[in-house]
């Protein structure tokens, strides 16, 4: 054999399967190694028979020596970074080869079946993926969220937790200053120790939703991300139970994670960007996992009986937080329905998320199906911008070869920036990412671990690093609706001059008013209509900050009147103030014809006794 320049791999060129699969080997190796069909390298080697060559591929070495099979896919991969590893663990690995030799020829012998397989599960695209396209869709989609996040509270915090709110941010800061020392800014990590005050939580606000729009434009992704990470937490530290929502949650850990897998450029443009790095979007991918996963877990771990018997979705429909009118027409459909509905929606929680880690096809359809039931989710009730993070994450699952289609003049090749070496900038964002991981991953994993209910050891360190960690909501776990809750009470609060005639106060959109057509108010969301929600399932009296709203009712505050729908004391707050608990029931369609009522509701009681500013009260 002559000596070569370069090694060749010689392969069938008749053959669709290796042609598919030569293509991906092309481009890991580069021009490391050569690659030719034997119909036009045979002449060269006439010591091979061709029916060796077309029964299996042949590696030619530069020294002249030849491999096949197995070997020769290994020893030409051995030429790609970072993949050594395979060709030494054949030569090494007690068992490997024969192994590796032996499915060989089960592939080599089954080559169309195998082609079919490959098509269907990477499509005509098997080379190496790029996700450069994805990431700015992602970042896009990222920063929308944030807008719509900003913009939904802005006109609510100086209610909820403004000076004359139902839970003021500054008398907590001042608590948690008279109580805690200099770990205060640990425990409680806000920018508000700044500037304490109902102007900086505008600022804020406002702030972030500027820096949204400026991610959307694709302007500074990288310090946009961290910026916009430090205001909502800042925000979500501040407003306690208006802000701690799961989807709050799943925002912050989002955006954390996008701040190491944006560009940290001024102005990204294309074929410039440094690559996505793999591991914030296997992260990202993990989060989507979890997301999902748990949200199934929890259902069953919980051992509650709707869930178990497949009854849960009927009551569910009515007893969501804010449901939909179209919700009300799903909470009549067949029982057997309801149960098929179930049985699907496990489905989709629990095996379709391990769709995740297959190549591109079934990773798409996972993306399609998750997206699909987001869909069904926001149509039946409203979860704030949920739906949306939850498709954003979706996203991920994409990469450059699918989203070329639907974007003009885009493709993968076009997004692929040429190959440098990485600077000192690239090398500390690799550390920067590696740190991270190295402890995120640990504490996902103790996240989704809760979720099966069960107690694990954990290593004392890896618990001291999640305490001290967690202020931040960089890592959580996750699961709605683990135990159903079978019925719907609401509270009425009432207020009236001589405890004769009761008032009510209506609220924007949670049911109140029988007659009121659920809506839809998603993507925004109205953070004390679903606090109410809340309250009714605690015990007569209400949480703390059900205290203080009635309280400000009784002083006509007109920040948190301005959360509500109707204010019945328009003039004057009233001298007396109560909550009324009643359940409420959707109505069948027979009642609903009959009277127009979306809803029918039966008292049970006093929830939170007349009561006045003076000390006054009595029913």
């Amino acid at each position: 054999m002559p000596i070569r320049s370069r090694p060749l791999l010689i392969f069938d060129g008749d053959c669709h399967f290796c042609r598919r699969w030569i293509g991906r080997w092309k481009e890991a190796t580069g021009e490391r190694v050569e690659y030719a069909p034997y119909q036009e390298a045979a002449s060269e080697f006439p010591g091979i028979p061709v029916e060796d060559l077309r029964e299996a591929v042949h590696f030619v070495d530069t020294d002249g020596r030849v491999t096949r099979g197995a070997e020769a896919v290994f020893r030409s991969l051995a030429h790609a970074p970072a993949r050594g590893w395979l060709l030494a663990l054949y030569l090494r690995a007690p068992g490997v080869a024969p192994v590796s030799e032996a499915a060989y020829r089960i592939v080599a012998r089954h080559r169309p079946a195998f082609s079919r397989i490959t098509r269907w599960l990477y499509g005509s695209h098997v080379e190496r993926p790029s996700y450069f396209l994805t990431r700015r869709l992602f970042l896009r989609l990222l920063g929308a969220i944030y807008l719509i996040a900003f913009l939904s509270l802005g006109a609510q915090l100086p209610g909820l937790i403004g000076r004359d709110g139902i839970l003021p941010a500054g008398k907590f800061l001042e608590a948690v200053t008279a109580s805690f020392g200099p770990e205060r800014f640990r425990l409680v990590p806000t920018l508000c120790w700044m500037v304490p005050g109902d102007g900086f939580l505008a600022v804020l606000w406002a702030g972030g939703a500027l820096l949204s729009l400026l991610l959307i434009l694709g302007v500074a992704p990288g310090p946009m991300l961290l910026l916009l990470y430090a205001a909502y937490l800042s925000l979500a530290t501040v407003s306690r139970d208006f802000l701690g929502f799961q989807w709050d949650v799943l925002l912050l850990e989002t955006g954390f994670l996008a701040i190491f897998f944006a560009p940290w450029k001024l102005l990204p443009r294309s074929g410039r960007e440094s690559p996505p790095s793999k591991v914030m979007l296997f992260l990202l991918r993990w989060l989507l996992f979890r997301l999902m996963f748990a949200s199934g877990v929890v259902k069953l771990s919980g051992g509650d009986p709707t869930w178990w018997g497949l009854s849960a979705l009927p009551v569910h429909y009515e007893t969501q937080p804010l449901p939909t009118w179209i919700g009300w027409y799903a909470h009549l459909l067949p029982v057997w329905l309801h149960r098929v509905s179930t049985l699907l929606m496990f489905g989709v929680e629990l095996l379709v998320p391990f769709v995740i880690i297959l190549p591109r096809r079934p990773r798409m359809a996972a993306a399609g199906i998750f997206t699909f039931f987001m869909v069904l989710i926001g149509l039946t009730g409203n979860y704030g911008f949920f739906n949306l993070l939850t498709v954003a994450l979706c996203v991920t699952l994409l990469d450059d070869a699918f989203l070329a289609r639907f974007v003009p003049g885009a493709s993968p090749a076009r997004s692929l920036p040429e190959a440098r070496p990485a600077g000192p900038g690239r090398r500390v964002s690799r550390v920067a990412v590696a740190v991270v991981a190295a402890f995120l991953l640990p504490l996902s994993c103790m996240a989704l671990a809760r979720s099966f209910r069960e107690p694990v050891p954990w290593p004392r360190p890896m618990r001291l690093v999640e305490g001290f960690l967690s202020p931040f909501r960089l890592v959580s776990g996750y699961g709605l609706f683990a135990r159903m809750t079978t019925t719907r009470p609401e509270i009425v609060a009432e207020g009236s001059n001589d405890r004769v005639t009761w008032l009510p106060y209506e609220f924007r959109w949670k049911p109140g008013d029988l007659s009121r057509r659920p809506g839809f108010v998603q993507p925004h969301m109205p953070r004390l209509d679903w606090q109410m929600w809340f309250a009714a399932l605690s015990d007569p009296g209400g949480p703390p900050w059900f205290r203080n709203f009635l309280a400000q009712l009784l002083q006509g505050a007109p920040d948190v009147l301005a959360l509500l729908e109707k204010n019945p004391f328009p003039e004057k707050p009233p001298r007396y103030i109560r909550a009324r608990l009643y359940e409420y029931h959707f109505t069948d369609r027979a009642e609903k014809r009959r009277t127009g009522a979306w809803w029918r509701r039966e008292e049970k009681g006093v929830f939170f006794p007349a009561a006045s500013l003076g000390g006054e009260g009595g029913e």
